[in-house]
């Protein structure tokens, strides 16, 4: 009989794969692997309440010849309080529009809290096009039968079968959990007395019965419990693998029918999806025009006005028009013949909008500035001639894919930005882009340790032995250290936490927020794709990440916050306040990109603060370089990454630039292509351009060959050689040297930049610099200003306006506003990085000072309202220094902060009576409303002044750092000699190092051994460092540690 029913493959119908987050380890290419292996014609993912995985899962199984069954596991609440977990299936293209919108109702519904439940209502008039499977013990049925209550099992049943008429099955699970037999007695019973059809399901969550322990690993890491904890609740079983047929016929031999109804079910569900087919939103266009005459119109007409500015009188020259309108009607064919003028459209009208509503957008990002049509349209703001940019690497006609502009907007304005999209298009088309977390290799080892209930201190110290890099796998780790290696192999407890680590290393972990990603449908976004939200219906996003959610035909558009932007715009606004109303207001766009005190700041390596060019290894590297143009930036830009570093281009580039070593080209007609760069392939642009001058290709299929190039597999590389010999053997050149030529693209191909990124990240690098170096004082406040609530970054930017002798003063209630601010060359603290502080209270202060400057203690007092200004706060001003302003001749702070702090409860108890006072109309002799006095709060006598640690402390706790000296000052001569490098200089490195500064926090935790180990932070005034002190070291030197105590260290820098 066994045989008999296994000769028609099993289908398994209930499966959760990594995407169903709470449970699961099954990942998509090996279940289609095992499936092929097993020989199992269909399969259907039944994630919790999602439909993450569908798009890959439906691809992947197609491209193996496997059926797809889409499908959903979700939990349904009747108005009773019941609950099922419901497996629904998808038949149809109805059935998959009916799910997606069902699941989507599960969050969008703004009264969700906990679990994703469906109300049972929802599923009313909704079900047409799916198959429901019961939910065996799960299921309000399943609760009715184990409590022997068949009438009111065969009412439910009734009612699910009413609801999916034909579609409702009655599952049976035997994985050797409770009751089951108990269970399908009962469900054989009502079925035979119903006329219900039963089906076999196996609950699937992995792939072999050996995975079962990386499983349970894998649900505590969620739960946030351990192996070993005797509360975790144990829902699972070693039996809910993908079992064979074989197995599965042997599980149900006695039951055929319920093994023959999965079968029939993968039958009847046939589902077809259109992927890749773009749906574009419609912009709207004047009646009489059409999408394509319209961006013809406005691209000629945007391209005026950028002659104009570039040349100003010149722009007649048609010398000089030809190139540019040559290469704008060449790129308007190609959008309008692959159908995306529209897309073109919408980009435009949202940067339109958002510079109309004084929001500061990017230059550019990515390869669209390579296109002459989005700089004429406003989309970018680089002339991509001058700078030798290519359309084709954006959009190329022989590749047919979606453009990608990638546009940044200020922090402060992007939300703005999409919200107006979503008003002009509609909210229901409009959602952001789903992400999705992993268990990378630095974190998985943490989490699989503390689930196994190893120490913390073995934990700590096997994540740090993983090189951080991005894209750093535990393999890759292993081959890369031998101390990691050396660690794992001489630790049986370490070897046990890499074991399982190395099965759950890239599993989804969790869900977040694509950091730009915006779709924007042509209809309601439900009708491409399921949605999802935070509790609450709050942060919309699609399922589907940002690659399935264009498969599914929606276009993707990325709107991301550029810190760098607000920082810029910050400083202009600060520099245009205060010039005199006659001043030309200062245009960023129209800096001079020749400026040569910007180049002298730049070649100094004076460069913290300035975008892309502020960490020591660049700095090293300008020091180098020495740049003085703008495309020393832009190649600066493209330089400064791993590739270019070890292949030796960074010293060729460098010596050549210096006279050094002689330029040279691979061959004498690529001296156009290369001389920008001194014969050095440093961009993408320039693999394109090569294949082009040497082997006559069109840039459309350079491209192709650049990106052939970059995924480096054989058989393309072996094609597009051909191609490329082909090529240059018609274009005279020997075939050696062609063969030479192209080994030297494939490997610059690797790490070549993009240019187009490069030079729109390089302006924005330049015009930092040109703040920095024209308005140093704003341009530092407006730094301060976008970092002040990191106090680590504030600690370096404050040694930096230390280092650039400008004037830093304390907070102040009377000159500070809620941000950090500059007035004639100094940098003035915002009250806003006051701890405790709010933006409410800073208003208050504002206004109030108005109408005049407060001059005591006892006036500010009275002048704002104690509930918005309370004691903590007032407490932290003062400490802060922001009341230094009021300091009397001949006081020190010590004393002038020691009184404040001794006034405090007097001056604000006189507030309170004056509040009270005008509160009930008290009125003076003559029938008028008594006047406040302003006296001052009585002096309390014989207050000690604070010593100066207990200064600079109060203004570490209300700040988070030293402000009018630093603990360490008074040992820096004796402490250089022995501990030269100050913390903003360490380099990470193998070799021991010295470093010298005080402890500002301390955290001490006890290992599973029993031991302590201990977690400072040091800080020398330059920067800070987190020192780990290990058990050993801790019992030898614990008694050293102390808040504040003076502390030099010797250890690794990692």
């Amino acid at each position: 009989m066994t045989a008999n029913l296994a000769s028609h493959a099993f289908t398994h119908l209930r499966l959760h794969t990594e995407f169903s987050i709470n449970d699961g380890i099954t990942t998509i290419g090996p279940l289609v692997k095992q499936l092929n292996t097993l020989e199992m014609p269909a399969v259907a993912i039944t994630d919790i309440s999602n439909l993450f995985g569908l798009i890959k899962f439906y691809t992947a199984a197609q491209r193996a010849g496997i059926k797809p069954v889409c499908g959903c596991d979700v939990l349904v609440e009747d108005e009773s309080g019941n609950r099922t977990q419901l497996v629904l299936l998808v038949k149809s293209e109805k059935g998959y529009l009916n799910l997606t919108r069902l699941i989507s109702e599960i969050y969008t519904r703004g009264d969700r809290i906990g679990d994703p439940v469906l109300q049972k209502w929802d599923l009313e008039g909704a079900t047409e096009g799916l198959i429901a499977l019961s939910g065996a013990q799960n299921s309000d049925i399943g609760a009715a039968l184990l409590d022997h209550e068949m009438n009111k099992a065969a009412s439910f049943l009734a009612d699910w079968m009413k609801l999916f008429p034909d579609s409702f099955y009655l599952e049976l699970q035997r994985v050797g959990k409770a009751e089951e037999e108990t269970y399908i007695d009962g469900a054989l019973r009502l079925a035979a007395a119903h006329d219900a059809p039963v089906v076999a399901t196996n609950d699937v969550r992995f792939l072999a019965s050996s995975d079962f322990e990386a499983h349970e690993v894998r649900v505590c890491i969620n739960e946030r419990r351990t192996l070993g904890d005797p509360r975790r609740p144990r829902n699972y079983t070693d039996q809910q693998y993908l079992k064979s047929s074989e197995e599965m016929a042997e599980v149900f031999v006695d039951i055929p029918e319920a093994y023959q109804n999965a079968v029939e079910i993968a039958k009847r569900c046939n589902l077809t999806l259109d992927l890749g087919t773009p749906s574009l939103p419609n912009y709207p266009v004047p009646d009489d025009r059409s999408l394509e005459t319209f961006l013809e119109d406005l691209s000629r007409e945007g391209l005026e006005d950028r002659l104009q500015q570039l040349f100003g009188e010149g722009a007649k020259d048609e010398a000089r028009r030809k190139p540019y309108f040559e290469r704008l009607d060449m790129e308007l064919g190609i959008i309008n013949q692959m159908g995306f003028p529209g897309y073109f459209l919408i980009v435009m009208e949202f940067i339109q909008w958002a510079k109309k509503n004084d929001i500061p957008v990017g230059p550019g990002r990515g390869s669209g500035a390579g296109s002459i049509v989005a700089y004429a349209l406003g989309i970018t703001d680089l002339d991509p001639l001058r700078y030798d940019l290519l359309f084709e690497r954006f959009l190329n006609p022989e590749r047919v894919s979606m453009p990608d502009f990638d546009v940044d907007f200020c922090m402060e304005g992007r939300d703005r930005v999409i919200a107006h999209v979503s008003e002009m298009y509609g909210f229901e088309a409009v959602s952001q882009i789903i992400t999705f977390g992993t268990m990378a290799a630095k974190a998985v080892v943490r989490d699989v340790a503390r689930v196994q209930g190893k120490p913390y201190s073995l934990a700590d110290k096997l994540s740090k032995l993983i090189p951080f890099e991005v894209g750093m796998t535990l393999s890759k780790a292993m081959e890369d250290s031998e101390e990691l290696r050396s660690f794992v192999n001489d630790n049986d407890e370490v070897a046990e936490i890499m074991d399982m680590a190395y099965k759950l290393e890239g599993i989804v972990r969790n869900v977040g927020r694509h950091a730009g990603g915006v779709v924007i449908a042509p209809s309601a976004l439900t009708d491409f794709v399921p949605l999802y939200t935070e509790d609450a219906g709050t942060g919309l996003v699609s399922q589907y990440d940002k690659d399935d959610v264009e498969r599914a035909g929606l276009v993707k558009f990325d709107f991301l916050g550029l810190k760098t932007l607000t920082i810029i715009d910050w400083a202009v606004k600060s520099i245009n306040a205060q010039r005199k109303s006659d001043e030309t207001p200062l245009r960023i766009e129209d800096l001079p990109l020749g400026d040569k005190p910007t180049f002298d700041l730049l070649r100094r390596a004076e460069t913290t603060g300035i975008f892309q060019l502020e960490s020591r290894g660049m700095k090293d590297l300008i020091r180098r370089l020495l740049p003085d143009s703008i495309n020393d930036i832009i190649a600066l830009v493209a330089l400064f990454r791993p590739g270019p570093l070890q292949s030796g281009a960074v010293d060729d580039y460098i010596n050549r630039k210096h006279g050094k070593e002689p330029v040279s080209f691979p061959h004498p007609s690529l001296d156009t292509v290369l001389e920008g760069t001194y014969g050095v392939v440093l961009y993408q642009e320039q693999v394109m351009q090569i294949a082009q001058v040497l082997a006559g290709f069109s840039l459309g299929q350079a491209d192709l060959l650049r990106r052939a190039m970059g995924k480096k597999k054989a058989e393309e590389m072996a094609k597009v050689r051909a191609q490329f010999l082909q090529g240059t053997g018609e274009g005279g050149v020997d075939a050696d040297l062609a063969n030479e030529i192209f080994d030297l693209m494939e490997k610059f191909a690797g790490y070549a930049f993009n240019k187009s990124h490069s030079a729109t990240y390089a302006l924005l690098s330049f015009q930092t610099a040109w703040l920095k170096t024209h308005y140093p004082a704003e341009f530092m406040a407006a730094n301060l200003s976008a970092d002040m609530q990191n106090i680590d970054r504030v600690v370096v930017l404050i040694d930096e306006v230390r280092r650039m002798k400008l004037n830093l003063l304390p907070p102040s209630v009377n000159k500070s506003e809620f941000r950090f601010c500059a007035q004639d060359g100094a940098v003035i603290y915002g009250l806003g990085a006051v701890r405790g502080v709010g933006e409410g209270p800073v208003e208050a202060i504002v206004a109030a000072r108005q109408t005049a400057p407060f001059h005591d203690l006892a006036d500010f007092c009275q002048r704002l309202d104690t509930k918005k200004v309370n004691k903590r706060v007032l407490e932290a001003l003062i400490n802060a220094g922001a009341m230094d302003d009021f300091i009397a001749e001949g006081e020190n702070l010590n004393q002038h902060r020691a009184q404040l702090l001794a006034q405090m409860p007097q001056a604000m108890q006189g507030a309170e009576q004056v509040a009270r006072d005008a509160a009930a109309g008290m009125t003076d002799l003559f029938g008028g409303i008594a006047e406040t006095v302003n006296e001052p709060c009585l002096t309390p006598t014989q207050v000690a002044p604070m010593s100066a640690m207990q200064r600079l402390n109060g203004e570490k706790d209300a700040l988070g750092l030293f402000l009018t000296g630093h603990p360490i000052d008074g040992y820096e001569g004796e402490i250089r000699q022995f501990c030269r490098t100050p913390i903003k200089d360490l380099r990470t490195g193998k070799q021991s190092q010295w470093v010298a500064g005080m402890v500002v926090s301390q955290r001490v935790m006890k290992t599973k051994r029993g031991t302590s180990m201990a977690f400072l932070v040091l800080d020398d005034r330059t920067s800070r460092l987190e020192v780990s002190l290990f058990s050993e070291a801790f019992e030898q030197y614990g008694g050293k540690i102390s808040k504040d105590a003076l502390l030099v260290v010797e250890g690794e820098i990692q």
